[in-house]
């Protein structure tokens, strides 16, 4: 059984230079060549490298794994990031290296990559298939021309990554840069977080470009599902451009709209209805944002003064005692519309403006209580954790 990456007690005999993990769900086709391959570029550069394969699969590439010399790992969990965690977990190279097992990507292409990390001009070498060549039938043009750009250009906006290809799956870090990042992503989000906490740790990430070729045997991608998830991973870290400045925006709208026509004559209550959606819609995104922070601070088990703040008993009794308000006075005029509606018989109700301002006041107090509510059980969970 090999060390793992925060066993202290490992002797300078006993660690190889590098680590290679490879995750695999049913690559029996390719595992081997891929294997060999990666043995070739470790004699070449004189290294001794160790060939960890991180399988999932149904078919005999285990066997073939272990027959081609490298040591197999059952990760107690099926999905991307759980496959790299259970590698890096059993890791002991001083240097750590991604590659998938389908031969989509070239073991040459370490070569490079290694020899940046070893000389000390870079703590994670990312290869780029935009920047290098991607051969026929190897990407979907959804992917080439859309999906991976986009997404890409998102990270980088967001978090200053400064990468041309987010996504590729060949990737070279330092032993002690892999123990500082903290990972925990088990699906396919796991590649952006990866550059999401090097970024925010300021570790110096190159890239090399790479030849990408065609995979044998069908992709295992779901597009728009993939996509998705890397995107909601982002919202985690970032969810103001998301949610918290066009929800602010929504609600600056929907007032102005709501106000003004429940102090004029009320004679355009479509704009009242609009504007009271407006806030609604865009009090619930505010909500939202904090509640994506508030998940995020706790999902990476660290929390700054903001959070906090916002997360701190005294803060959540506030946004209790606000919805509680909104609540009162959202039923406060509801009854004088009631009250008005009654003292004329019950017959043409000629309140309609109150009546929607009413149903905005109780809606927001409701939200608020209830996004209070939730964020304390956030709070309970994490003081027991």
């Amino acid at each position: 059984m090999g060390k793992s990456l925060t066993d202290q007690a490992t002797t300078h005999q006993d660690v190889p230079d590098v680590s290679l993990i490879i995750p695999t769900r049913n690559e029996a086709a390719t595992i081997c060549e891929c294997i060999e391959r990666a043995k070739q570029v470790f004699l070449k550069m004189e290294l001794d490298g160790e060939i960890l394969v991180s399988d999932s699969s149904t078919d005999d590439t285990p066997n073939l794994a272990r027959s081609c010399g490298a040591r197999v790992i059952k990760p107690d969990k099926l999905g991307y990031g759980n496959a790299y965690l259970a590698g890096f977990d059993q890791a002991r190279g001083d240097y750590i290296v991604m590659m998938d097992g389908d031969l989509t990507y070239d073991p040459g292409d370490m070569e490079s990559m290694i020899s940046l990390l070893q000389g000390g001009q870079c703590d994670l070498v990312m290869g780029s298939r935009l920047k290098g060549r991607i051969l026929p039938g190897a990407m979907p043009a959804l992917h080439r021309y859309i999906g991976n750009p986009v997404l890409t250009w998102i990270l980088n906006l967001l978090f200053s990554a400064g990468i041309s290809d987010a996504h590729c799956g060949l990737r070279a870090i330092t032993r002690p840069a892999l123990k500082n990042l903290g990972l925990r992503s088990g699906g396919m989000e796991f590649a952006s977080e990866m550059l999401i906490e090097a970024a925010g740790m300021n570790l110096r990430i190159c890239e090399v470009p790479i030849v990408y070729h065609p995979r044998k045997g069908a992709s295992k991608l779901n597009s728009f599902t993939d996509g998705w998830r890397h995107l909601r991973f982002m919202m985690l870290y970032r969810p103001a451009p998301f949610l918290l400045f066009p929800g602010l925006l929504a609600i600056i709208l929907g007032l102005l709209l709501a106000v003004e026509v429940y102090l004029s004559d009320g004679s355009r209550m479509h704009s009242m209805i609009l504007g009271g959606l407006l806030v609604i819609i865009g009090y619930q995104m505010l909500l939202g944002g904090l509640y994506f922070r508030a998940f995020a601070a706790f999902y990476r088990q660290t929390r700054s003064g903001r959070i906090k703040r916002l997360t701190s008993y005294h803060s959540l009794e506030k946004e209790l005692l606000l919805g509680i308000l909104l609540l009162a006075a959202g039923v406060a005029v509801g009854g004088t519309v009631l009250l008005s509606w009654g003292a004329s018989g019950f017959g043409a109700l000629y309140a309609a403006q109150s009546a929607m301002m009413a149903m905005i006041l109780c809606i927001l107090g409701i939200q608020t209580l209830f996004s209070g509510t939730f964020i304390s059980l956030l709070l309970l969970q994490s003081s027991q954790d």
